[in-house]
C-alpha cells in the first residue's frame, strides 16, 4: 500500500493536522488499516502555493504516494501534483473551496488582509481557476478524485465539485468536513472512499 500524505485545511488561520486529521480519528483509522500516514503541519502565513509545496518537499516519502487534500489543503495539493506528477500516484481533493463567486473571493480577500497580507500575497493566494493555486487544463491532465462538503456550506459550495468532475474527477461520496462536529459519524465511510482503488 502506498503511504498516504494528509494535507490539513485553513487559510492563514489557526489550523493544524492535528486538529483536522489528528483529534477527528483520520490518521488513527488509517494507520489501523496498514497505511503509513504523513501528517504535516502547512506552512504558517505562507505568502504563495509554491512556498507551501517547498515547505512540503523535505516531508513527503520516498517513491510514489497518495495526497488527500482536505479544504484550502486542496490548493497545495493540487500544486503539488502538478509540480510532482512522476511522484502522485492518486490525488484526492475533499472539501474543496469555492473560487470565482464574488461574495467568497471578497471575504477570501477580505479575511487575509485583516489577518496582515499584503496586496500581492493576496493576489498570489487567490490566483487559479475552478480551485486556487492551479489551471483546470493541469487539473485536466490529473487522476484525480473530489469529494464534496454534505450539506455544501458558503465556502464549500456544490458548484465546484461539479466543475472539477466536469474536468475529469471522479465523485466520491460526501460528507462534512472533520473539524466540524458533525463529522464523527462519516469517519470510517470517508476512509474507506479515500482508500478505494
Amino acid at each position: 500500500m502506498l503511504p498516504i500524505l494528509l494535507i490539513h485545511g485553513g487559510l492563514w488561520e489557526p489550523m493544524d493536522a492535528e486538529r483536522f486529521w489528528v483529534r477527528p480519528g483520520i490518521v488513527e483509522g488509517l494507520t489501523e488499516r496498514g497505511y503509513t500516514v504523513i501528517a504535516p503541519d502547512r506552512l504558517p502565513y505562507a505568502p504563495s502555493w509554491s512556498a507551501e509545496v517547498e515547505h512540503l518537499l523535505p516531508r513527503l516519502p520516498e517513491g510514489k504516494f497518495v495526497v488527500v487534500g482536505g479544504s484550502n489543503g486542496c490548493s497545495v495539493a493540487a500544486r503539488l501534483a502538478a509540480e510532482n506528477p512522476h511522484r502522485v500516484e492518486r490525488l484526492i481533493l475533499a472539501w474543496p473551496p469555492t473560487n470565482g463567486e464574488p461574495a467568497v473571493d471578497a471575504a477570501t480577500e477580505e479575511h487575509l488582509t485583516n489577518q496582515g497580507a499584503t496586496h500581492e500575497v493576496v493576489n498570489s493566494l487567490k490566483e487559479g481557476e475552478t480551485i486556487r493555486g492551479v489551471r483546470d487544463a493541469q487539473l485536466a491532465r490529473m487522476n484525480f478524485s473530489v469529494l464534496g462538503s454534505v450539506p455544501e456550506n458558503r465556502i464549500h459550495q456544490r458548484w465546484t465539485v461539479d466543475a472539477l468532475v466536469k474536468l475529469g474527477a471522479r465523485e466520491l461520496e460526501g460528507c462534512p468536513e472533520p473539524p466540524r462536529p458533525d463529522f464523527p459519524p462519516y469517519r470510517d465511510r470517508f476512509i474507506e472512499c479515500t482508500t478505494a482503488r
